[in-house]
C-alpha cells in the first residue's frame, strides 16, 4: 500500500511523536508540532498513537492513494477534498484505490495531520520516523516531501481493517465514505484566531522586573514571520530583567519562553535545541502545546498564568480523554 505525492504543498513532512533518549548527545526530540492531533488521527484509524503520519503546513499537498486506504485528518482546517468533494475532519474515512486527496484555502489553524491505517512506513532513524529538517535525517531522506515521492504504508491493524470494511460497505457507488461520528471538542477543538496560552512561571521569572512580569500576563504578543518548527519569535512589550547576570546554558523544552537581550520573547517548539542560555521567563503547559502549534504568523496570543497543580490536572484530563477514545475505537474494531 502506498501514497503518491502529486503536489507537495508548502511544507509536508513525515512525523511521529518524536525521537527520545538522545538529548544528552545533542539530538533533539522533534516530532509532531501538534502531537495531540496526530495521536487522535492515529487512534481514529486503529493505529498505535506513536505511528508516523504526515504533518501538513498551511497549504496542503495533493496525494493519490494507490490502494484502498483508511485515513483520518485532524488539526487545522485546510479545506480538504477527496476527488474534488469536501471531506470531514476528525473521523475515519475509507477510500478506494486511485482516490486523490487535495487541500484548498486554510480556514483555521496552521497544521493538519494525515494518518493512514498501518502508519507511514519509512525507515526509522534512532527509533523514530520523524523528519528533522535542519539535520537532514528521519522521515523520507530527511527532507520535506516532493512531487513524485512515493510513501509506503504498513498493513492496517485488525481494528483498522474492521473500520475499513464497515465504511466500504456504506460507500455503494462512491469512491470513498466517511464515518458520521467524531470525538468530542476536548480532543478536536477548532483552532482559535487569537488564543490564550496557559503557562507557569519559569526558573528565571523572578529576575524580570515586576512591570515586565505584569506585561507578560496582561498584554498581547504577535507571532512574527520568524516562526518555524524550532520556535516562534514574538513581538510585544519589551521584557526587562532586573539583573544583567550571565546565565549558564540550561535545559529547555517545547513551550519554554526565553527572553533574549532585546526583550522580545521566543517560544520554543518541536524542533527546539536541547539547551539554551537565555532566561526562561515561563513554560507553556503541556495541555496547550497543541493550541500553540496551530497559531499562524501574524496572529496574536495572550498568556495566562496557571498553577502547577492546574497544569497537571489539565494534562491528566486530556490523557483520560485519549484513553477513552482509544477504548472506544477498540470496541468498534472488535479488539
Amino acid at each position: 500500500m502506498s501514497l503518491s505525492i502529486i503536489r507537495p504543498g508548502l511544507l509536508t513532512t513525515v512525523q511521529d511523536l518524536g525521537r527520545f533518549g538522545y538529548q544528552q548527545d545533542g539530538i533533539i526530540v522533534s516530532g509532531a508540532m501538534d502531537a495531540t492531533a496526530l495521536r487522535v488521527a492515529n487512534l481514529l484509524v486503529g493505529n498505535a498513537e506513536q505511528a508516523a503520519g504526515l504533518e501538513i503546513t498551511l497549504l496542503g499537498p495533493k496525494i493519490r492513494f494507490e490502494a484502498d486506504h483508511l485515513i483520518a485528518l485532524t488539526g487545522a482546517h485546510l479545506s480538504p477534498t477527496l476527488n474534488g468533494q469536501p471531506v470531514g475532519l476528525n473521523r475515519p474515512v475509507w477510500m478506494a484505490a486511485g482516490t486523490e486527496l487535495a487541500f484548498g484555502a486554510p480556514v483555521a489553524g496552521s497544521r493538519a495531520y494525515l494518518a493512514v491505517a498501518g502508519g507511514v512506513a519509512v525507515a526509522p532513524v534512532l527509533g523514530s520516523r520523524s523528519t528533522y529538517l535542519r539535520a537532514s535525517f528521519g522521515g523520507l531522506d530527511g527532507r520535506a516531501l516532493q512531487a513524485g515521492d512515493v510513501l509506503p504504508s504498513a498493513a492496517p491493524t485488525p481494528a483498522g481493517r474492521k473500520l475499513m470494511a464497515a465504511l466500504a460497505a456504506t460507500a455503494t457507488s462512491r469512491a470513498w465514505a466517511q464515518a458520521a461520528w467524531t470525538p468530542g471538542p476536548a480532543l478536536c477543538p477548532r483552532p482559535l484566531q487569537n488564543p490564550t496560552i496557559r503557562a507557569i512561571p519559569g526558573p528565571e521569572y523572578e529576575q524580570f522586573t515586576p512591570e515586565s512580569q505584569l506585561a507578560f500576563w496582561e498584554q498581547p504578543f504577535t507571532v512574527t514571520t520568524e516562526a518555524d518548527r524550532m520556535g516562534y519569535r514574538l513581538q510585544g512589550p519589551a521584557l526587562e530583567r532586573q539583573t544583567s547576570w550571565e546565565l549558564l546554558s540550561s535545559a529547555v523544552t517545547f513551550g519554554t519562553v526565553q527572553v533574549p537581550a532585546g526583550g522580545q520573547p521566543i517560544v520554543l517548539m518541536a524542533d527546539h535545541q536541547t539547551t539554551g542560555g537565555y532566561p526562561r521567563l515561563a513554560q507553556v503547559i503541556t495541555a496547550d502545546w497543541s493550541v500553540l502549534a496551530q497559531v499562524r504568523p501574524g496572529q496574536q496570543l495572550w498568556f495566562q498564568e496557571v498553577s502547577l497543580a492546574e497544569a497537571q490536572a489539565l494534562y491528566l484530563a486530556r490523557e483520560q480523554a485519549l484513553r477513552a477514545l482509544r477504548r472506544g475505537i477498540e470496541l468498534i474494531g472488535g479488539k
